[in-house]
């Protein structure tokens, strides 16, 4: 038996291996230590025998509510992820594999490699009306990359969209993933339609380097970069610093920040309603989009989600206030669940990458019905 996490966006150490029924393991924290949720970890043993790993410190996790009625994910072929048996007792997440091969990956969710994402940029630019920019460096060398997707014309709309400030949250570079390849499609009228009126900016991962060193929040410097926005620097947060540069060059009509929630099991938006400058334009735009991908997408509802700030009362150091307020725009975040969502229940599979890339589709319907009313 043996286990590593010592592979691109690996998170587990290794407590006890004597016993194949009590496996004894802990999540690595963020640098900072602040923050700690993500795991993704590799477990060889032999086909037949049923394994049993007991995560220590899940219940010291940033949000151990998160824990409940979840079902870690695991792939044999790193292509198909699915379900396994999971429970939360006593601070501990026990997960259960039964191994049909020799190997086995478990995680969080399904992961997003930095690999894969350098697969994604390198087939996009091939699109004549695509071109891959690159914005700056990460504190660790990566680089940080912009996709624009348009001809530039300045009298279209600009669409901004970011997603994984959060590294963990690797449902929103799935959901990219079939938003940008939707887009691309000649057969597909919404996108054709969608890049007459607008020119896109989108960056697919916004925490490379967070993402490779398996964290769940933060960035090599332990930024939380969704709390960056007010007053990003070079020092600490210059993935921020660059993408708000590079905004106020363009300006921006429409801005979507995509994100995963822990404990919510359910597919939602957060807007800007409590900026200071929110207005009556604002709220219809906001309630025609939300609309229009409830038809779109029955995985998306607006019941359930995050309380909506007060009036003047919201935190301007998160991306999609900061945003609001700044450009005056349409701004929402989505949130996508870590666990099942419970609007359209899978047992087996539970949320998946593939439900994500399908929620990036719709989201390009949404926008079609809110683009001519931007500006």
């Amino acid at each position: 038996m043996h286990i590593t996490a010592n592979f691109d966006a690996g998170n587990i150490d290794v407590i006890n291996l004597d016993n194949k029924k009590d496996i004894q393991l802990a999540i690595r924290p963020d640098f900072g230590g602040e923050f700690f949720q993500w795991f993704n970890f590799r477990l060889s043993g032999q086909v037949g025998e049923q394994y049993v790993l007991n995560i220590l410190n899940a219940g010291e996790a940033s949000y151990p509510a998160g824990w409940e009625d979840y079902q870690a994910v695991a792939s044999y072929d790193r292509q198909h992820w699915f379900r396994l048996p999971t429970f939360y007792k006593d601070g501990t997440l026990t997960i259960v594999a039964d191994m049909e091969y020799e190997t086995i990956q478990i995680a969080y969710f399904a992961p997003y490699s930095y690999e894969r994402h350098q697969d994604l940029l390198a087939a996009v630019q091939m699109h004549p009306l695509v071109n891959v920019e690159h914005l700056g460096e990460t504190l660790d060398k990566r680089d940080l990359t912009l996709v624009k997707i348009g001809d530039g014309n300045t009298n279209k709309r600009n669409i901004w969209i970011i997603a994984r400030q959060h590294p963990g949250e690797t449902m929103a570079e799935w959901l990219v993933d079939g938003l940008i390849h939707s887009l691309l499609d000649s057969d597909n009228a919404t996108g054709k339609l969608l890049l007459d009126k607008a020119n896109f900016y989108i960056v697919p991962n916004m925490n490379p380097d967070g993402s490779a060193r398996g964290h769940l929040r933060t960035n090599a410097s332990g930024a939380n970069l969704n709390r960056e926005w007010l007053n990003p620097s070079l020092e600490k947060s210059p993935e921020v610093f660059h993408v708000i540069n590079k905004m106020k060059e363009t300006g921006v009509d429409l801005f979507y920040d995509v994100h995963g929630d822990e404990a919510l099991p359910f597919v939602f938006l957060a807007g800007s309603e409590g900026t200071p400058s929110y207005n009556d334009r604002l709220a219809r735009l906001r309630d025609r989009f939300s609309d229009v991908l409830k038809l779109a997408s029955a995985d998306f509802q607006s019941e359930f989600g995050y309380e909506v700030d007060a009036p003047g009362k919201a935190n301007m150091t998160i991306a999609t206030h900061w945003a609001a307020e700044h450009f005056d725009c349409l701004a929402n975040t989505l949130e996508m669940p870590f666990k099942d969502n419970d609007n359209v229940p899978d047992v087996a599979m539970g949320w998946s990458p593939e439900r994500s890339v399908k929620l990036g589709e719709a989201s390009l319907i949404a926008m079609l019905a809110v683009v001519d009313a931007l500006r």
